[in-house]
């Protein structure tokens, strides 16, 4: 499984840098929507992460979807993560409450 992040340059600068391969610059909203769906058909992909503002910019549809998926599970930094806590998106991608004691 693989980390792919899409957004601005600036916002995936640090992620190339820290070695993961699968970055994608979204400058424009056609092309955030664009390289999201590219993501969800790449079966290597097991986590997408987004700046939470992105998220907030893609059309209501696809952010449901986004917010529903389980394979990639979805990472929204920074801001409103469209509802779902960590935690709860862990426990949804592994199928177990890590936090659980």
């Amino acid at each position: 499984m693989e980390i792919a992040i899409v957004g601005t340059g600036e916002f995936i600068l640090g992620f190339r840098l820290a070695g993961v391969r699968k970055t994608y610059v979204a400058e424009t909203d056609e092309r955030l929507v664009e390289q999201i769906n590219q993501v969800l058909q790449d079966r290597d992909v097991g986590i997408l992460v987004l700046k939470g503002s992105d998220m907030e910019r893609v059309p209501l549809r696809l952010r449901t979807t986004l917010e529903n998926s389980v394979k990639p599970t979805v990472i929204a930094i920074g801001g409103e993560e469209g509802g779902l806590s960590m935690r709860e998106r862990i426990k949804r991608s592994v199928g177990v409450d890590l936090w659980k004691q």
